[in-house]
């Protein structure tokens, strides 16, 4: 602190000094050559002092321009040249009025500094309160979806190894495929987490990008979740012509992954998933929609905070939609993007935008 406040005395001396210089120079060059009169040549210091005042801090810096200035005029540029004369008709008039200019544009100049300064401050703590709010969300949300999965796990395997004489091949098969759901729905989960480890700059929250091809970019998706849902069905629609887009592309497959498996594990439809990609002026709209029973409408505010699961009492409700989604909108937050979610007609839909490269605001 101490430091800043030196260098912000040290610029506001130095920049004090520059425009004296800078403007007794100019009036000469104006008054020599130019042959403009003294009452002109004010304007020159009256200019000089409004900046001044602007970008120094302090009042000091003002009014000493301000005798600066005055008596430049009285010594250059009134005659007797080069004789201070006090005494001239109008010079206390001139000193008074260019010492109130300085005292007015000080006190002007300063409280748009302080209000800047404010808003600045203001805005520094609701970024922070919500980063606050997004981690508390996350950890919530992890606590939940990593916790009853391995509640889960315990529970069939300790079934399985206390009933396992006394169980058919049938019984014993099902708590497996019990148990391998839930270990690859624990796998998503790390995947998840460890997306969000990509994203490198705490305090921006801001990716590397770089130019890729949103059809490779999809296909890659697609192929990372039919892996994981080989009986799945996806319809993609992309535009025919070429487009390149910047982003992280593993972190955009996880979004696209998630919204797939979302639509898939929670809309309880054997109808195909469609994904439709539309190239617009200033952006790349990416649509996951699915036919189901769509989104409680309870669920649509807080979809995206890392709250949101299904009713304990749903046959899925182990996996809820927190985690996955809230990471879903911290990626697209990082690409200076949107993400939204709605219902239509048959099901819901999940849609997200990734602005194009002349859009972005480094």
């Amino acid at each position: 602190m101490m430091g800043k406040y030196r260098a912000n005395k040290y610029f506001s001396f130095s920049f004090t000094i520059l425009l004296m210089i800078l403007s007794t120079i100019l009036a000469f060059v104006f008054f020599r050559i130019a042959n403009i009169n003294s009452a002109n040549i004010a304007l020159i210091y009256i200019l000089a002092l409004i900046l001044t005042a602007r970008y120094t801090d302090g009042y000091w810096y003002g009014i000493v321009f301000a005798l600066f200035s005055v008596i430049c005029i009285n010594y250059f540029f009134t005659y007797p040249f080069f004789k201070l004369n006090f005494t001239l008709s109008g010079y206390p008039v001139s000193f008074i009025l260019t010492l109130a200019i300085t005292l007015i544009t000080s006190t002007a100049t300063s409280h748009l500094k302080i209000q800047a300064a404010l808003l600045a401050e203001r805005e520094e703590i609701i970024n922070k309160a919500e980063k606050e709010k997004m981690r508390a969300n996350l950890l919530r949300a992890i606590s939940h979806d990593l916790r009853t999965p391995l509640t889960s796990i315990i529970g069939t395997s300790a079934s399985y190894l206390e009933l396992g004489a006394s169980l058919s091949s049938e019984e014993k098969d099902s708590l497996v495929q019990q148990i391998n759901e839930d270990a690859n729905w624990l796998l998503n989960m790390v995947e998840n987490l460890l997306s969000v480890t990509r994203i490198k700059d705490s305090e921006t929250a801001r990716v590397n990008k770089s130019p890729e091809i949103v059809e490779e970019v999809v296909a890659e998706a697609i192929q990372r979740f039919k892996k994981r849902h080989s009986e799945a069905s996806v319809v993609v629609s992309i535009p025919k012509d070429f487009i390149m887009l910047p982003m992280d592309p593993l972190l955009i497959e996880q979004v696209i992954i998630n919204l797939l498996d979302n639509a898939y594990v929670h809309s309880s439809s054997s109808q195909s998933i469609e994904l439709t990609v539309i190239d617009s002026p200033s952006s790349v709209i990416f649509c996951v929609r699915d036919f189901g029973k769509g989104i409680e409408s309870t669920l649509l505010p807080t979809i995206f905070d890392g709250t949101s699961s299904r009713s304990k009492n749903a046959p899925d409700a182990h996996k809820g939609m927190g985690i996955g989604l809230s990471i879903c909108k911290t990626i697209i937050n990082a690409h200076s993007g949107t993400i939204t979610a709605l219902n239509h007609e048959d099901g819901a839909e999940f849609m997200f935008t990734l602005p194009k490269e002349d859009n972005i605001l480094e």
